[in-house]
């Protein structure tokens, strides 16, 4: 039997981006799938949230990251442009956020079309792998077709379907916080929930206990 796990996950978080890889070896390696719950940045989903962190805390989150992007061999540069449009000297988050208002519900539609996964990690890997003015030319038009989907077609449903879509955003980031935790990516089965880009191994320990199975 196939066993499921709901991933919470963001385009603008590194560490969204970080752990993609190892979840695809994960579902390639094991009888395992990943549903795919894409959720807004903290940013949007928590007003006014970098006008309140600790300064200390975002030069330590790119250090951290580009360690980890090293010691994974993953391609890893702050995206340019930010898929959040904020001040980052004030903390100032603009009300109309373009970028990650379309990656995001271009996510959910690719979820549901049972491509999510490679979805998030192609398209993430063309945000955070160093291409600059990712959102310009084909570079996200590739990087759908690179997971089997045609992101003119994903816009345009998008845009049709744009209450739809903002509704199921919305009870992703519900099941998020009723999982237990606020942050991405998160990991969530049997109602445990598994924060972090560094918690794979304890959801796969703890899937080991109810049945997980390496593929044949």
């Amino acid at each position: 039997m196939t066993l499921e796990y709901d991933l919470f996950w963001s385009f603008r978080s590194p560490y969204s981006y970080l752990v993609t890889k190892r979840l695809l070896d994960f579902e390639r390696d094991y009888d395992v799938k990943a549903v795919v719950r894409p959720v807004y940045p903290i940013a949007v989903r928590i007003p006014g949230f970098f006008k309140q962190v600790n300064p200390m805390w975002p030069p330590y989150l790119l250090k951290d990251t580009v360690r980890i992007a090293e010691m994974e061999g993953l391609p890893y540069r702050w995206p340019s442009p930010d898929p959040i449009v904020m001040n980052m000297k004030t903390g100032d988050v603009a009300t109309e956020q373009p970028y990650i208002s379309r990656l995001t519900r271009a996510g959910v539609l690719a979820a549901e079309q049972g491509k999510g996964l490679p979805f998030l990690y192609e398209v993430s890997t063309v945000i955070f792998g160093g291409t600059k003015n990712w959102h310009e030319g084909d570079h996200l038009r590739n990087a759908a077709a690179r997971a089997g989907l045609d992101l003119d077609a994903l816009d345009r449903q998008a845009e049709a379907e744009k209450d739809r879509l903002e509704a199921v955003i919305a009870e992703n980031e519900a099941a998020q916080k009723a999982a237990g935790h606020w942050g991405v990516p998160l990991m969530a089965f049997k109602g445990e929930p598994f924060f972090g880009q560094d918690r794979v191994n304890h959801l796969v320990w703890r899937m080991e206990q109810h049945g997980l199975k390496k593929r044949g």
